[in-house]
């Protein structure tokens, strides 16, 4: 049962049409493992951490670079040189004390199996390809769902992938070209959407809300301000 500070904090989503202290109540029970704590993983895990998600797993071996602070926006002046991770669980921890943050070691594929089996669900806001196969691979092997996304440039994707419908289906090996946003760039507010995007698609997940993106890829032209649904096969 929600207490009453529960019950304030989160009052604008009870408000909602369908949605019951029972999806709250999902929400706190839920452990969500978050894969990178970049321009994709920190809006999403703000909104997670706000939205009440009861505990959350940061995996991000980095530090701040000044660099990042163009749309890495969780992140401020003072924290570069700072782990990622503990400067998120921080700061996530501020927003919302209710909820567990914990600091998780580098991702390895020797530990990938032991990590992933702690979390109900997995949001893979990798930035490099090894790490986003790793994610898939292990996440196919323990029969795990996890949303995931990419951006670079002016452009985002997203979906949600489960065992049978995973990142592989569509692209079967690593692609040649190791472009990221380090050699071409990237647009700062489009990985907010990007990432909004993932935490939305995650509370539709936990909660059993809607339609999840499973089978379907998001793509998203900041330039063009459009946004497009396309059926996987």
């Amino acid at each position: 049962m929600l207490t009453r500070p529960e019950i304030q904090r989160y009052s604008r989503q009870l408000l909602l049409d369908g949605f019951t202290p029972e999806h709250q109540q999902k929400l706190t029970d839920t452990s969500v493992l978050f894969i990178g704590a970049g321009g994709l993983g920190t809006p999403a895990m703000t909104y997670l951490a706000a939205a009440g998600v009861g505990h959350i797993g940061i995996c991000d071996f980095d530090t701040v670079s000044i660099s990042n602070l163009q749309r890495q926006v969780l992140y401020r002046s003072a924290d570069v040189d700072a782990p990622k991770a503990r400067v998120a669980a921080s700061q996530i921890q501020q927003l919302n004390p209710r909820i567990k943050t914990e600091i998780l070691p580098r991702l390895t594929p020797e530990n990938a199996e032991d990590l992933f089996s702690r979390f109900d669900l997995v949001l893979d806001c990798a930035d490099n390809f090894a790490t986003r196969y790793l994610v898939n691979d292990t996440c196919v092997k323990l029969g795990k769902t996890w949303v995931w996304a990419a951006a670079q440039s002016y452009e985002a994707m997203l979906s949600v992938f489960t065992p049978e419908r995973s990142l592989r289906r569509i692209f079967p090996d690593p692609p040649p070209s190791q472009d990221n946003c380090d050699t071409i760039g990237v647009i700062g507010p489009m990985l907010g959407v990007a990432g909004s995007m993932m935490a939305l698609e995650a509370l539709k997940v936990i909660t059993g809300l809607g339609t999840p993106l499973i089978g379907k890829l998001w793509t998203f032209d900041a330039l063009a301000g459009t946004a497009r649904v396309i059926k996987l096969p």
